[in-house]
């Protein structure tokens, strides 16, 4: 058994973007803990949003887009919702931190009120260039600067335990945010590598050097690690909400299983031809990386009689790699690399079938670490060089094992029509939280959904819709979405992120009116051949 004396140090690793406010006269919590996932924060994040210049007006700072999962809206929610918390802020009688200094805080005595610079990087309020909270983010959300903890390193002596915390004598030495920890466990310590976390969510991070990334396709710019007395090395991160939880769903609210585990015995249970066209997108409470959409909801597509709850635990599981593929996607773009291969941990990463399918559908190798639980090992690997235990990332990268490799084994056309259902579920997942219907509209009228789920400019129903396939190989998207009256002029969407600002003569107007005039003559042999030709005649336009 271990006792205070055997520890040279210890790390804390954490869910990062978990808020908590306590009284440091007492200790005691002010208010219940805000979790990393929870949507209360919903409407003011939209409402922020809207009043600072959109979802990414304060990405040039902070890397991250203003929406319900991070800690300055949680902040808000508490101060607006907890009566003279406001007060006893301003005046330190109330102290704010993520999960990780509230342990510190508990540990030391009250004596230590510290956080580091990868749970900072997730609040809205880090700078990532100075890597300290800045007043204008602070101001932005009309947040007291004296309640924040002090950024640190994420490896360096932060206090020491006090004998009352059954650890005395014993050095904090490393803190890393949870997905940080496992990049860092992971030994991602080049340019370039990338691990993928399977647990509640999913999390995909790539180490991207000594400079900040600025991610074009809904990644978040975070910082990775910084070891004390070196430079920070920083990340692009892909988080998704539902992974893990999902299964957690199936067992307790539907009870279609007894176990975690036998979701996996049941997906065998469909052999060679998988979920049969069934797809699930858990959006249960939006959709985070890289769609950043809080009016998705939670979609079942493709549901017929002849399914089982064979079918849907395959489909829930294959929906973690759909996920993460997604992600992938988006971090090839970002940083003009094609991943080689990616290291995957996590509760999930247990479960082979799953990783030879995010091996097929990401068409990248998949390797596994003989030590699962890596957030703790990172967690460790930090406090370790604090105290001169470990000398070196070289050193630590030396520990790390491969335990299981999985690579590509799907034939590309099988891959290419999975990524399409997955791809269309996905776009009838958006928009379904909205405003109800416009007033005055006939009922059973039928709404256009375009490319990005987008109904329409304000809430407007869109005039017009050409929804094309993809082309070959799944390489580009054709589907576009048109509004004739939008409040800034005619614009379309096209190729999923690229908007074009003008409508070129009216050339878009003309070919989705005619679209759709023809279509509803047409039989859908017909209609899907028109739907090709008219995808490809849209991208014509556009490039013109």
């Amino acid at each position: 058994k271990l006792k205070p004396k055997d520890l040279v140090s210890i790390g804390i690793t954490n869910q990062r973007e978990t808020t908590v406010v306590w009284d440091p006269a007492t200790g005691k919590p002010l208010h219940r803990a805000i979790v990393w996932n929870c949507a209360r924060t919903r409407e003011l994040a939209e409402a922020h949003a809207e009043r600072l210049g959109g979802l990414d007006a304060l990405r040039p700072k902070t890397g991250l887009p203003i929406v319900s999962y991070f800690s300055a809206l949680k902040l808000v929610w508490l101060l607006e919702n907890v009566k003279g918390l406001r007060g006893k802020a301003e005046a330190e009688k109330a102290l704010f931190g993520t999960m990780d200094s509230w342990l510190v805080w508990k540990l030391s005595g009250g004596k230590a009120h510290v956080t580091d610079v990868t749970n900072a990087s997730r609040t809205l309020l880090l700078n990532l260039e100075t890597l300290d909270w800045d007043q204008e983010l602070l101001d932005a959300f009309d947040l007291p600067r004296r309640w924040l903890p002090q950024v640190k390193s994420s490896s360096e002596v932060y206090c020491v335990c006090t004998q009352e915390s059954g650890l005395g004598g014993v050095r904090v030495a490393g803190i890393l945010g949870d997905q940080h920890a496992a990049l860092v466990g992971q030994a991602c310590f080049k340019e370039g590598d990338a691990k993928c976390t399977y647990g509640t969510g999913c999390f995909i991070m790539m180490n991207t050097g000594s400079k900040p990334m600025a991610s074009r396709h809904g990644l978040l710019t975070t910082v990775a690690y910084q070891f004390k007395g070196q430079p920070p090395v920083y990340g692009l991160e892909g988080a998704v909400m539902v992974c893990g939880s999902l299964i957690q769903w199936l067992r307790d609210q539907l009870q279609i299983l007894r176990s975690a585990e036998e979701s996996e015995r049941l997906a065998a249970e469909c052999g060679s031809l998988g979920s049969e066209g069934l797809v699930m997108v858990p959006a249960f409470a939006g959709l985070f990386a890289p769609h950043w959409r809080e009016d998705a909801r939670g979609t079942i597509c493709g549901l017929t009689a002849f399914h089982t709850r064979a079918h849907l635990a395959k489909a829930a599981l294959d929906s973690a790699a759909f996920q993460a593929y997604d992600v992938l996607e988006a971090m090839e773009k970002d940083s003009s690399k094609r991943l080689g291969s990616i290291k995957v941990d996590g509760g999930m990463s247990v479960n082979s079938p799953l990783l030879q399918f995010q091996a097929d559908v990401a068409d990248v190798a998949v390797s596994k670490p003989a030590i699962p639980e890596t957030t703790a090992v990172g967690a460790c690997y930090a406090a370790g060089l604090a105290v001169g235990f470990w000398h070196s990332t070289d050193e630590l990268a030396q520990k790390w094992k491969e335990s299981g490799r999985f690579v590509p084994a799907m034939p590309p056309a099988q891959r290419a029509r999975l990524l399409w259902d997955w791809n269309k579920a996905v776009r009838r997942a958006m928009g379904w939280v909205d405003g109800g219907p416009p007033a005055g509209a006939a009922v059973g009228a039928s709404v256009g959904v375009g490319a990005r789920g987008d109904i329409g400019s304000g809430g407007r129903e869109p005039k017009s819709v050409l929804e094309a396939p993809e082309g070959p190989g799944m390489g580009k998207k054709y589907p576009v979405f048109f509004d004739d009256e939008p409040a800034d002029g005619p614009r379309a969407y096209f190729d999923d992120d690229e908007v074009l600002d003008q409508d070129r003569k009216g050339g878009l107007r003309k070919a989705a009116r005619k679209a759709n005039k023809v279509a509803r003559s047409l039989p859908p042999l017909v209609l899907l051949a028109v739907g090709v030709l008219g995808g490809l005649a849209v991208a014509k336009l556009t490039k013109k």
